[in-house]
């Protein structure tokens, strides 16, 4: 028999990493998971998370920042890994306008780090988190990754493109095979207490107010976390190889001549801000009471992704209700913190 295959998922005690992690280890993966365990959230979060990963045998743990040079290196050198999953990064649109250098520190020094380390330990695919932000100022709907985009709105999404770039030089100069993929607002069980579905759960239950930006007139395309996973999953495997009819003169911003690859994963079909405080309300039996405020700087009024390539290429596409997905939440919600 072959022996497994070696993956290494960077933000491992993260929300989508720890999901991640738990399938490619149920699925026979050695798994190494990497993560910093920093204070941007709740630790016991990322903790508990922890506690279920390492029941898994095939899963180990390392603690260590992207940053950390020596540390990465010695990762990899290892562990010869034949597969990177790079989920680690500083998220979230708004902390960036407050504390600028955290997103240069883990999204561009760390991503520069594991870009290396694959350079010098060689790895049959590098999958890497970028995020439905880069889109910024882009309002043809649904966005494309054959469209441009140039304009930020705020500095993660900055970095978020720098990574692509980044990617694509070194798919370019040492041939590694290169995936990005682009997030939609993605939400579920165990999901990040700064993200809007755990902000609101947390104060509708303590009969507190909510804020909603841009008075409500806001579109997300939620995403759950197990149609993300599972697009991860299918992908890892399916190594980009150069696009033979890619053009120059007419370049082609979602391939390229080198093996490089960038796809949407998003629902594909909007959903009202609104609306997606009724259903949480309803699965909570609570209203909630409403600050309606302008639109925050740096944020989008609307999100909607095409997934035409993901679909062609994997034959898959999310597609979880924004329904049964936030009663996901409120059940887990519910029994993490042990509400009646």
């Amino acid at each position: 028999m072959s022996k497994p295959a070696i993956i290494l998922v960077t933000g491992a005690a993260g929300f989508i990493g720890f999901h991640l992690s738990i399938r490619l280890s149920q699925l026979g993966y050695t798994v190494v998971g990497l993560d910093s365990l920093n204070d941007y959230y709740d630790l016991t979060l990322k903790k508990s998370r922890l506690s279920l990963l390492v029941k898994h045998p095939n899963f180990t743990f390392l603690e260590a920042n992207l940053a950390d040079k020596s540390a990465i290196d010695s990762c990899f050198h290892q562990n010869k890994f034949d597969y990177v999953v790079n989920l680690a990064a500083q998220a979230g649109v708004r902390y960036s306008l407050q504390n600028p250098y955290a997103y240069l520190d883990s999204n561009l020094t760390g991503f520069l780090n594991i870009l290396e380390a694959c350079r010098h330990n060689p790895v049959k695919h590098l999958i890497y988190a970028s995020s439905s932000s880069v889109y910024g100022a882009n309002r043809k709907m649904p966005f494309s990754v054959h469209d441009n985009v140039d304009h930020p709105l705020a500095l993660y999404a900055a970095s978020k493109k720098s990574n692509e770039l980044m990617a694509h030089a070194y798919s370019n100069l040492f041939k590694i095979p290169t995936t990005g993929l682009r997030f939609f607002t993605v939400y579920g069980p165990w999901g990040r207490p700064d993200m809007a579905l755990f902000l609101f759960t947390k104060a509708i239950l303590e009969g507190k107010s909510i804020d909603v930006f841009n008075f409500g007139k806001m579109r997300r395309d939620f995403t759950f976390v197990d149609d993300i996973v599972e697009g991860i999953v299918r992908l890892i495997p399916k190594a980009p190889v150069g696009n033979p009819n890619w053009s120059g003169e007419n370049p082609d911003p979602a391939t390229s001549f080198a093996p490089y690859k960038i796809y949407n994963i998003g629902n594909n079909q909007p959903v009202e801000l609104l609306y997606f405080i009724e259903v949480l309300e309803k699965k909570l039996g609570r209203k909630a009471t409403k600050n309606l405020l302008p639109l925050q700087d740096g944020d989008v009024p609307e999100t909607y992704a095409d997934v035409d390539d993901l679909m062609r290429d994997v034959g898959f596409k999310p597609s979880t209700s924004i329904e049964e997905g936030i009663e996901k939440f409120v059940t887990w919600y519910k029994d993490y913190y042990q509400i009646k």
